[in-house]
């Protein structure tokens, strides 16, 4: 048995004024790979998929991975260059009996509404119909039509933040090499639950709605149940939140799971639509708290949504509002880093900070301020079951100024870990307030921490304010736009 694994993987923020070119990639190929096979950071699922088929004494081909932080559409020709790049490896290795894409779902490039369906759509041409190909996705993904036709079966993380990329990698893998070996034969199903939103798998009903999922597989020819989450900031036809069911050989019990689970979803719509607080209301609550830290989502600046990370709304308020004791995290400003790590730790520094990248990040601040640490190629762990995979940040500095500590660095990346405080000196349990840009992933590492979670809706590229998103391809009937499109066709 042969097993070809490869992926190109990024979200894309059709908003965002940042577009993604071959630069932004990490781009991992066979010759890249250390001895040991191990290739880490956002290749986990790649790496689970090398093990488990060295286990078995299968052959294993990998062609490359490719990863960019999200942003704006990807440029056409840094899209097909390495799709095509992909593809080549992919005939190269023919005849294969099984290929495995760890994606991420979202990608738009220029000419591409949905690059995964383009690319699973490539590989089933060149692997012909006998070939398995399994796909796991990102739950911030579409689910097309033509992916369901062409893939085998698709996978998608149950967790948000995503502590399970591994489990799923497995389960995929699972799935994947019983029908390779003709035990099952998987057939797959969807249903559009027309809603946008982001749905925090650790509070319920989202919490139970994970855990019955989890409990459905393997039960009744149900091989896995999966929830797409869709991504809000996607501006393309297919868009929102889909139930997708894979069985064992039954398409119609597939459509059923998948439709049941899709209507069970949809009633939860106005348990799962939480109110947003703004910038004044979130740092009034923070405030209001007695015991620290609380920490601040600064949803609205995510470089994991495609946000530039620059935005400096929150910091100007803490600033003139004299709010003390405070860190923010992270500024993505590389000239600050550059001149900051040349002045050294100790240097007193009149800077220009943050607010470069247009409207969305606001305005520059000119600031007076110390340089109290400096770490060059800095990295921060995102917990997982079991384990933590290690990103990389840049060479980051920390300032200070008027008694706020603020975390600049040089490589956009939202904020897993209370490491980006720790690693440049900063307690991060000390601080009154913690700001960290981040939509929910910083939640496993920072709940232990909290006195309380705050989420904030400030100004900025991807505001969380679900029925204000100037779509103008996605459909505009869906959940909280129109509170039962089921009942009602809204023309986009």
């Amino acid at each position: 048995m042969k097993l070809f694994s490869a992926g190109i993987s990024t979200e894309t923020n059709t908003f965002s004024p940042m577009p993604t070119g071959l630069a932004d990639f990490r781009v991992v190929r066979a010759a890249d790979v250390p001895d040991d096979g191990i290739i880490g950071g956002f290749a986990a699922a790649t790496d689970l998929f090398r093990q488990r088929t060295t286990e078995r004494g299968w052959d294993f081909v990998f062609g490359l991975y490719a990863s960019a932080s999200p942003a704006g559409t990807t440029t056409r020709s840094t899209y097909e260059s390495l799709r095509d790049e992909m593809l080549v490896a992919l005939r190269a290795a023919m005849p294969v009996d099984i290929v495995l894409l760890p994606l991420h779902g979202a990608m738009v490039a220029e000419g591409y509404d949905d690059c995964e369906t383009d690319m699973i759509a490539r590989v089933r041409e060149i692997v012909g119909p006998d070939a398995r190909i399994g796909a796991v996705l990102d739950l911030h993904c579409n689910v097309t039509q033509e992916m369901i036709e062409c893939a085998d079966a698709i996978v998608i993380y149950k967790e948000y933040p995503h502590i399970d990329v591994a489990d799923r990698a497995e389960d995929l893998f699972q799935i994947i090499a019983a029908a390779a070996e003709g035990r099952t034969n998987p057939v797959m199903a969807s249903y559009d639950c027309r809603m946008i939103g982001l749905y925090r798998t650790p509070f319920e009903p989202m919490r139970s709605f994970v855990d019955d999922m989890l409990d459905m597989e393997g039960k009744g020819g149900v091989l896995s149940v999966s929830l797409a989450h869709g991504f809000p900031w996607g501006d393309v036809p297919i868009s929102g939140a889909q139930a997708l069911a894979v069985t064992d050989g039954d398409t119609a019990k597939a459509e059923q799971v998948a439709a049941e689970l899709g209507q069970r979803f949809f009633s939860l719509r106005h348990q799962l639509y939480l109110p947003v607080l703004s910038l004044d209301e979130a740092l009034d609550q923070a405030l209001s708290v007695g015991d620290g830290p609380v920490v601040i989502a600064d949803q609205s600046d995510n470089t994991g949504g495609g946000a530039p990370g620059d935005s400096t709304f929150v910091l100007r308020a803490l600033l003139e509002r004299g709010i003390e004791n405070a860190g923010v995290a992270m500024i993505w400003d590389p000239v600050v880093v550059q001149v900051a790590m040349a002045a050294g730790k100790g240097a007193t520094l009149d800077l220009r900070l943050g607010g470069k990248m247009g409207p969305t990040s606001g305005d520059p601040l000119d600031l007076t301020t110390t340089v109290t640490g400096i770490a060059e190629n800095m990295s921060q762990d995102w917990p997982q079951q079991g384990k933590a995979l290690n990103l990389l940040c840049g060479d980051a500095v920390a300032l200070h100024t008027n008694g706020v500590d603020i975390i600049v660095n040089s490589l956009r990346k939202q904020v897993f870990s209370p490491q980006v405080f720790s690693n440049l000196g900063i307690d991060p349990t000390r601080k009154r307030l913690l700001v960290v840009k981040s939509l929910q992933h910083f939640y496993a590492a920072f709940s232990p921490i909290a006195s309380e979670i705050i989420y904030m809706a400030a100004p900025g590229a991807i505001a969380p304010r679900f029925k204000e998103i100037p779509y103008k391809q996605a459909s505009l009937n869906m959940y909280p736009r129109v509170d039962d499109p089921f009942a009602v066709e809204v023309l986009p």
